[in-house]
């Protein structure tokens, strides 16, 4: 008989990098973690990690079983929590992993107001715009722009409506002027984004069903979506980022679109969460509320002129 136990610490040694840094958050011995493995891989007939003495990753057989190892500690969980309360009330641990920008000035009201709603919730946020693994992280849900590249996870569009704008401060369109057409952004002061080393600065544009591409020389880059957004409030320059990101910025009048007849890249938002993993009640209200409050949102986009 598989230990639960032993299939909690072989996702935390998965999330984690080490067995040392599992044994540390448990309170146990490294010693412990390692006869904990060595024996679910007994009881599985597998090698679930290949270990060296500089570096510790799954084998594809861990890769394997590790999103059903997870699903299970889920269901487990979601069992325990219904024995407790009524079924009506949502309990247990809602971890969510949000991107910098949208996550801290656009979702981080609602979602703390939605737990505020639901006592019974224990709310655990992970902001960053790095990409998530939800089998790695311990995070139940990730929200990310675009659709994501491995083929294992549910995705859930948020707002599929979504798109690109290019806006600016009123300050700077004062002080350098209004560009005319794509080309003239390539003489003003463009603000783009970074991420792992890799700089954004090609702007895509749809046009006559193919892709206008800008390739830009900027002094202002950053791998924080925040303050690339905060640098075109602050008047450095023009920005071109989602809808969703600006909105509020736009309707305040802190930023002005900029080459409004222009139609923007399309930027789907998506709820993101492990293949097969049941999604628990919490997540399933959090996805409801949370799409039609985006899609009040989009709604505000404007008409391409």
């Amino acid at each position: 008989m598989v230990r639960l136990e032993d299939i909690w610490l072989f996702t935390r040694v998965a999330a984690l990098g080490s067995f040392s840094n599992a044994a540390r958050e448990a309170g146990l011995l490294p010693g412990q973690v390692s006869a904990a493995i060595a024996r679910l891989e007994q009881r599985l007939d597998t090698r679930l990690f290949a270990r060296s003495t500089r570096n510790l990753r799954l084998t594809a057989e861990g890769e394997k079983y590790l999103p059903f190892a997870s699903e299970m500690l889920s269901v487990m969980q979601a069992g325990q929590q219904s024995l407790k309360k009524g079924t009506d009330e949502l309990q247990g641990t809602l971890r969510i992993a949000l991107p910098s920008d949208c996550g801290r000035n656009l979702l981080l009201p609602w979602i703390s107001d939605f737990c505020q709603q639901h006592q019974g919730l224990t709310l655990q946020l992970s902001v960053s715009d790095q990409v998530s693994d939800v089998f790695r992280d311990p995070i139940d849900v990730a929200i990310r722009y675009g659709v994501p590249d491995n083929r294992s996870y549910v995705a859930r569009v948020l707002a599929d409506r979504n798109r690109r704008v290019l806006a600016a401060s009123p300050e700077y369109l004062k002080k350098h002027g209004y560009p005319q057409s794509l080309d003239d952004l390539l003489h003003h002061q463009c603000l783009v984004y970074s991420l792992n080393g890799h700089v954004y600065d090609k702007w895509q544009f749809p046009h006559q069903h193919q892709l206008r591409q800008l390739s830009l020389t900027s002094r202002w880059q950053c791998d924080d979506a925040d303050i690339v957004r905060r640098w075109a409030v602050d008047g450095r320059g023009i920005v071109y980022k989602s809808w969703l990101d600006l909105s509020s910025d736009v309707q305040s009048g802190r930023l002005e679109i900029v080459l409004p007849e222009i139609t923007g890249e399309a930027a789907p938002l998506y709820l993101i969460c492990p293949h097969r993993q049941q999604l628990s009640p919490a997540v399933r209200l959090l996805y409801r509320g949370l799409s039609d409050h985006l899609q009040k949102i989009i709604h505000q986009l404007p008409a391409v002129e």
